[in-house]
């Protein structure tokens, strides 16, 4: 992807239209979308892999109509586009005070809500799709070691706190930003709402409430990478497993209590369990527990995020966003370092 591309008027029209797309559904109903969307790809592509083999024709040639890369990571659906569009569009309403949605944390942070039609919103949203976008076309166009999406996500939210006055990191409330023992005790602080008075909310708030302990985090990240790599190494598709994660955040959207969140332990998972094969997707147990050790990782590293840029701030910034990012670039460096003799997807600059 060339710097050209930045001004392709097409693509801009499509990403405004992604971005406020997002913001009118809420900004997880959007990235649910696309985990529907990944599924509904890579099972193209699959099929279409086995039935050219059975009928000895070329498997590009059956069916695979590119969902996975066009739509669901392209323009209009990216989540750099959709979600981070709906993301920013949840920091404006809250801050033009036309969210009421009886979220716990502050509302810029609830990022379930759908934010319907109103025009000033949806143009926030489209204004933040372009800017992922651009994001994207900056990082591609650099040859960038890691997930030119994730990070499109990561540097929108950044840009959404900025652009509308809220603090980039936040007070942190207890011994340290790491620290959740003030959430653990209900200590609650007093935040100033559009009517000019005060309601309470958590001192410090963790993105997760009921996935937030070290040990918990862990584990959960280990079993998921473990699945991850599975599927990846039985499939080849190094994004069948992100796309079953990010599809299964529908029950969280629904609220059932307890839903994991997964889809930065998959993801990466997959990748360096392919990465360690170089691509073969043989199916072993070293692979496999690479896999383990990738989804465990990226889960600390996820939580650690969100302790220091999530927990105390106002607006949503996605922890598995950054925590993607992390483990794409570790899977780059361990390519580079020759430990990996591969990188699967993820882009070697050199």
């Amino acid at each position: 992807m060339a710097l050209d591309q930045l001004w392709a008027l097409e693509m801009l029209i499509a990403a405004f239209a992604g971005g406020a797309f997002g913001a009118a559904i809420g900004a997880l109903p959007a990235f649910i979308f696309t985990g529907f969307m990944v599924i509904a790809g890579e099972t193209a592509n699959l099929a279409s892999k086995s039935l050219g083999g059975v009928i000895s024709a070329e498997s590009g040639a059956l069916g695979s109509v590119g969902i996975t890369g066009a739509i669901a990571f392209g323009v209009p659906f990216s989540p750099a586009i959709s979600f981070a569009g709906g993301a920013a569009a949840a920091a404006y309403a809250a801050n033009r005070g036309y969210m009421e949605s009886g979220f716990d944390y502050h509302n810029a942070k609830d990022i379930g809500f759908a934010l319907g039609s109103k025009p000033d919103v949806l143009a926030v949203g489209g204004i933040f799709g372009i800017i992922g976008y651009w994001l994207t076309v900056v990082s591609a166009s650099f040859n960038m070691p890691y997930d030119h999406i994730a990070m499109g996500v990561v540097l929108s939210a950044l840009i959404h706190r900025v652009a509308f006055g809220y603090d980039i990191i936040g007070k942190a409330r207890g011994s340290s930003l790491l620290d959740m023992t003030p959430f653990e005790r209900g200590e609650t602080r007093s935040n100033a709402v559009a009517d000019g008075g005060e309601a309470a909310r958590m001192s410090v708030e963790p993105w997760l409430p009921n996935m937030y302990k070290w040990e918990e985090v862990t584990a959960i990240g280990i079993v998921v990478g473990l699945v991850a790599a599975y599927i990846a190494l039985s499939t080849g598709s190094p994004f069948l497993a992100f796309g079953i994660s990010a599809a299964s955040l529908i029950f969280l959207n629904l609220g059932v209590e307890r839903v994991p969140v997964t889809h930065h332990m998959s993801l990466p998972a997959s990748t360096a369990a392919l990465a360690f094969t170089a691509g073969a997707a043989e199916l072993g147990a070293a692979a496999l527990l690479v896999g383990g050790v990738f989804g465990g990782i990226c889960a600390i590293f996820g939580e650690a995020f969100q302790r220091v840029f999530y927990a105390h701030g106002d607006t949503h910034w996605d922890p598995p966003a950054a925590a993607i990012v992390f483990g794409t670039f570790l899977v780059a460096m361990l390519a580079i370092a020759g430990v990996f003799p591969g990188s699967s997807w993820v882009a070697i600059p050199f």
